[in-house]
């Protein structure tokens, strides 16, 4: 019996009214937000393994877009199922083969040059959580276009290549993810010391477990909500750095 990697309750969600609308860019779906004023600057969100239709997610793109960013999360799962919680975690590593977060080159090409022609976006960062989070890591390895990242609770487990970031990267964990050992944060900040050239940072929060950081206020409990509000402030403030 493989244990629940989020251990938080996907069950009930409260509904969330979205301020931002859908598009269509090329074959992808994609939900995005602007703020209330014109800028050349814009984040990508990347869903986790709930997809980009999932409340929680909309509720961070709102987020970033009220700090001032045109903010994008297009459907990585090019329409496919993403995982529900009523899914049996046996099948997993199956949908993970079919749903591999290293395989979002092509999507963030689409959505690169919808921001920048549709758009007019100059800096374009990203931010992605959990499956994202892998997603974001592997393409800070990869896309210079991507002027700075941030990955929440995932990482790129086996390549040796994955310490040469392209450009600012910030990786936020919670200290009790069980799908994320201390381990592994800490040979990830050992090699980034030896073979990363571009600003970096980790922050681990205390007793936070997988999946802490995208709750809506209303699903927060009081022991957490002040990490919650801190690794949202510290991802705001990474992009507002960089981009």
């Amino acid at each position: 019996q493989m244990a629940d990697p989020f251990l938080y309750n996907t069950g009930d969600r409260s509904h969330y009214g979205c301020l931002g609308h859908e598009v269509q860019i090329e074959h992808l779906k994609a939900y995005v937000c602007r703020p209330s004023f014109s800028t050349d600057k814009a984040v990508i969100v990347v869903h986790d393994v709930f997809g980009w239709r999932f409340p929680d997610i909309r509720y961070i793109v709102d987020l970033i877009a009220g700090h001032g960013y045109i903010t994008i999360c297009p459907d990585f799962f090019k329409g496919t199922e993403p995982w529900t919680s009523t899914d049996h975690w046996a099948d997993f590593p199956d949908w993970m083969k079919n749903h591999d977060p290293m395989k979002v080159d092509k999507e963030a090409d689409v959505v690169l040059k919808y921001l920048k022609e549709q758009c007019g976006a100059k800096k374009i960062g990203v931010v992605g959580f959990s499956w994202g989070g892998m997603a974001v890591h592997h393409l800070m390895l990869k896309n210079p276009q991507l002027t700075a990242g941030v990955s929440l609770y995932g990482i790129i487990r086996d390549s040796e290549e994955r310490y040469r970031l392209l450009n600012p990267t910030f990786f936020i964990f919670g200290e009790k993810d069980h799908t994320i050992s201390l381990d592994q944060i800490f040979l990830l900040e050992d090699k980034l010391k030896q073979y990363c050239k571009v600003p970096y940072k980790i922050k681990v929060y205390p007793g936070q477990v997988h999946g802490f950081a995208q709750l809506k206020p209303e699903d927060m409990k009081p022991d957490d909500k002040p990490y919650i509000e801190e690794a949202r402030r510290d991802m705001i403030d990474w992009i507002k750095m960089f981009v």
